[in-house]
């Protein structure tokens, strides 16, 4: 399957990237591993992971950050929604289901 993440999505997931280098480089670059290994996770088996909410976005945890990959499967191809701390309020998130 083919990954999407639209360039206003990605600036999301540098945001927090840029936010973990001002305490810690070596922070910022573990985040970065780890979302990736999430986002390979769920290209490789993106139907494991639970629906949230009753809506067709699917959510993926990054481990060891308090962070989720919210994603969606269209046909062979699978769109990132957000990188999203999960703290936030999903009201954000949901906002940018397009």
């Amino acid at each position: 399957m083919e990954i999407g993440i639209p360039a206003r999505r990605s600036s999301g997931i540098l945001e927090a990237a840029d936010w973990f280098k001002e305490r810690t480089p070596e922070v910022r670059d573990r985040f970065v591993s780890f979302v990736g290994r999430t986002i390979s996770a769920v290209k490789q088996r993106p139907y494991a992971f639970p629906v949230v909410f009753g809506s067709k976005v699917r959510r993926a945890k990054v481990s060891k950050f308090k962070y989720s990959v919210y994603f969606f499967v269209d046909g062979h191809q699978i769109f990132v929604i957000s990188v999203f701390h999960d703290s936030r309020n999903p009201i954000i998130w949901r906002g940018r289901i397009d």
